[in-house]
């Protein structure tokens, strides 16, 4: 099953993958509310860090309120694949 949105091919909801456009690493497809929204996040070319690191703390630190947003925060995503 493949969904298509706004000229991306998505394999499902919640599955992130890497971008090929817009300026970020990853999008993701969700519903948020019953709507499809794609979310674009991650910094082309950074990697994170293993949790622990000072650096991965101090993103963590940096975003909380973002990442308390959940599924529809771009932090929350960034966390999750390129933090953890």
């Amino acid at each position: 099953m493949s969904i298509e949105y706004r000229g991306e091919t998505f394999s499902g909801y919640n599955k992130p993958k890497a971008s090929k456009k817009g300026g970020k690493s990853h999008v993701v497809l969700i519903k948020d509310e019953g709507k499809d929204r794609m979310i674009r996040f991650g910094q082309e070319g950074a990697t994170g860090s293993p949790k622990g690191t000072a650096r991965n703390d101090a993103f963590r630190a940096r975003h909380a309120k973002n990442i308390a947003r959940g599924k529809t925060s771009a932090a929350w995503w960034s966390d999750k694949v390129k933090w953890s």
